[in-house]
């Protein structure tokens, strides 16, 4: 798009001087050359764009370039994207299919380096980031930040491999993305001297405020499965300075709600004012990550929004560059095609891969917890049929299983409490961060049914009961579709939808179930190797003593 020349007046919010006041704004070639007070009244306001200072384009299930049409769309002008989803898919060739893709639209979209591909190594990814092939991203590609150093253990440790690339990042003048959910202490004082900046997972206040006294900033989370925003928020005027925005993992049904503002308008109802919350979603991002966004002082790119009001908090339009991207909730610029890049090497399975057969009578087992990716570590009473242990829906315990989908080899198979199904099975290749098949189901065959439906679409979700028989493909990756983002938005919510008539009391079946396979995150997660504790950070027998 051509950088616009014109003016535009309005109620102009200066987040740097925190006053509000009736002005022209006066851009020329894509930049703000003047802005002059004037005597009028207007009945709109000329606000900076929102920045989403941590998330995965990937778990929005679109490309880049339509996850921009619908974000523009909502007020953002500028996204810190960590593309660690598809990384731990194709490696380097996902990172470089991410940036090509974003580059066709104007939403600034900044990607970081992935820290931990793979995440851990008890898991197995598709491909794997090497240390130079991580410089190669910084020095060639220019990206803006290391992603979200998930290996704490190895940063305390002092483990040569996390070091080295820490000190990559140190070297190339990059913000280090932290993840360190519950850490405190003279730990989370090691990690923070490595060079650690931020941290998007802490879920309570305190342990927040600690962070924040030791000199991390805390981005507060919204998204879909994990939602810390009503235990951190007054961070927002206790500290100001040292609080941004993320949705992290947001699903597209949520996104065409509303990408970051549910929340801004959330804050604002609460009664904090629009400058401490602008200081949050747009000053600290463009400050703490050195990013060429506009913030409405002269000489600045032409970055913001047209608003109705603070009570309301309508986009009316999105200007990014001084070029109009959205009006009205339609976005202004065209769709991209694009072609398929994927990474998926197995063969359909049988109900009997999923048998458990053992002497055993108690198992360790998964307790989801609603809203949260933190899960609780059990041990029931196994229910047996014969030497085999089945899921039992009278105690809500339901079979998981993690599938391999990068080579053959038997499914890892587990138990899980609180997920509700009554009957079928629900499946997805979205399952972070290796992005093997996670399964949860009431039965072996509708558990090999749905695994199937996914293997034959090459990755997707996938949902089997008496009567449905629903996959929705995600080509790209397995984590992305090629589609218009309100038809893949449909599609999920629909899926969404029948897995709550099956009795899943989650408010997202999908996104909470993709987290059972994410290691790094307490207590008991699930693998394609086995059961892992998180807490002493290794894999342990289904069967307990």
């Amino acid at each position: 798009m051509v950088a616009a020349s014109f003016q535009i007046s309005g109620n102009i919010l200066d987040p740097i001087q925190k006053r509000i006041f009736p002005g022209v704004i006066t851009v020329t070639d894509g930049i703000i050359t003047d802005i002059s007070p004037v005597d009028a009244q207007f009945s709109h306001y000329i606000t900076p764009g929102l920045i989403d200072a941590h998330l995965h384009i990937e778990s929005t299930m679109l490309i880049p370039s339509e996850f921009a049409r619908i974000a523009v769309t909502h007020g953002t002008v500028a996204v810190l994207a960590d593309p660690h989803e598809i990384a731990n898919v194709l490696g380097i060739d996902g990172i470089i299919y991410m940036i090509e893709n974003a580059k066709t639209t104007p939403l600034k979209t900044y990607f970081g380096v992935p820290s931990c591909v793979p995440a851990t190594p008890y898991e197995t990814a598709g491909a794997a980031l090497n240390n130079d092939e991580i410089e190669r991203l910084f020095k060639d590609y220019h990206l803006a930040f290391m992603g979200e150093m998930m290996n704490y253990p190895g940063v305390i440790s002092g483990d040569p491999e996390v070091l080295a690339r820490l000190a990559l990042a140190r070297k190339y003048g990059k913000p280090i993305d932290g993840h360190a959910p519950g850490l405190t202490g003279p730990d989370l004082m090691q990690y923070i001297q490595a060079g650690i900046s931020t941290d998007h997972e802490a879920y309570a206040l305190d342990e927040a405020l600690a962070k924040i006294e030791a000199g991390m900033k805390i981005i507060i989370r919204e998204g879909s499965a994990a939602k810390n925003f009503g235990d951190l928020h007054p961070l927002i005027s206790q500290h100001p300075a040292h609080v941004m925005l993320c949705s992290d993992d947001k699903h597209p049904d949520l996104l065409i709600k509303g990408h970051l503002t549910p929340v801004v308008k959330q804050a604002l109802q609460l009664g904090y004012t629009p400058f401490d919350l602008f200081q949050c979603t747009s000053v600290n991002p463009v400050h703490h990550y050195r990013l060429e966004v506009g913030l409405l002082q002269i000489g600045d790119p032409a970055d913001f929004l047209i608003i109705d009001n603070f009570e309301n908090f309508t986009v009316l339009a999105t200007y990014i560059q001084g070029t109009k991207v959205a009006e009205n909730g339609r976005c202004l610029f065209p769709a991209t095609k694009a072609e398929p890049i994927n990474n998926f090497r197995i063969q359909f399975k049988k109900a009997a891969d999923f048998q458990v057969h053992s002497k055993s009578n108690h198992i360790h087992v998964i307790e989801a917890i609603p809203d949260q990716l933190i899960t609780r570590h059990r041990v029931m009473k196994a229910t047996k049929n014969g030497d085999l242990i089945v899921s039992d829906v009278s105690r809500d315990l339901l079979k998981i299983a993690v599938v391999n989908r990068y080579r053959e080899q038997p499914p890892a198979i587990g138990f899980i409490q609180n997920f509700g199904l009554r009957e079928g099975a629900i499946a997805s290749s979205v399952a972070h961060d290796s992005h093997n098949i996670v399964v949860i189901g009431v039965d072996d065959s509708s558990i090999a049914e749905a695994v199937n439906l996914i293997i034959a679409s090459r990755g997707g979700l996938a949902l089997v009961s008496e009567q449905h028989r629903e996959v929705l493909s995600l080509p790209v990756a397995g984590l992305m579709s090629t589609e218009d983002g309100y038809t893949v938005a449909a599609h999920y919510e629909k899926l969404a939808a029948i897995a709550k008539e099956l009795g899943c009391p989650h408010k997202d079946a999908f996104m909470t179930m993709s987290f059972m396979a994410l290691l790094v995150i307490p207590e008991l997660k699930m693998s394609d190797r086995g059961l892992f504790d998180s807490t002493r950070f290794q894999l342990i027998p289904l069967e307990a003593e």
